[in-house]
């Protein structure tokens, strides 16, 4: 076997390695007991009871070419297997169903413990915004809510 000499050099690359076996575990750490922002009002919505949750105050981030805010929602009432499309979109007014569907941003996704959505915001929020939930069921009926975003 060849002998390495104990210098400085080899001393700071055995702790630098120790260090680096040690990190992980830290932010394994952290990320076992995340902390995300209250929920807000639960509203009343046709059949469903809706309570959004931000996952974070943030401000909304660029994701595939437009702006966007995660959010969890949680149907407390109601069965979800009656919505045949769901759009969350933050701004002054809701934006119009058709062009909601033209592409894959701000539709809800999930079970029926809880829908995701990367909400379409635009760049910067302003106090006049609001967050704007529309559902369509299956037979046509389109009923839209709002949530007034917190100070």
């Amino acid at each position: 076997m060849a002998r390495i000499k104990n210098n400085i050099w080899n001393n700071i690359k055995y702790k630098l390695n120790g260090l680096i076996i040690i990190l992980p575990f830290y932010f394994l750490y952290q990320s076992l007991f995340p902390v995300f922002p209250d929920a807000w009002t639960t509203k009343a919505l046709g059949e469903f009871e809706v309570t959004p949750s931000p996952y974070n105050l943030d401000p909304p981030y660029l994701h595939h070419g437009s702006y966007t805010k995660d959010f969890m929602l949680t149907f407390s009432r109601g069965n979800i297997d009656h919505i045949r499309q769901a759009y969350l979109n933050i701004g002054k007014v809701a934006l119009p169903l058709t062009s909601l569907q033209k592409g894959d941003e701000g539709i809800l996704h999930g079970s029926e413990h809880g829908q995701e959505v990367h909400a379409i915001s635009p760049p910067k929020l302003s106090p006049e915004d609001k967050v704007w939930l529309t559902i369509e069921d299956w037979k046509g009926q389109v009923i839209m809510t709002s949530w007034e975003l917190p100070k």
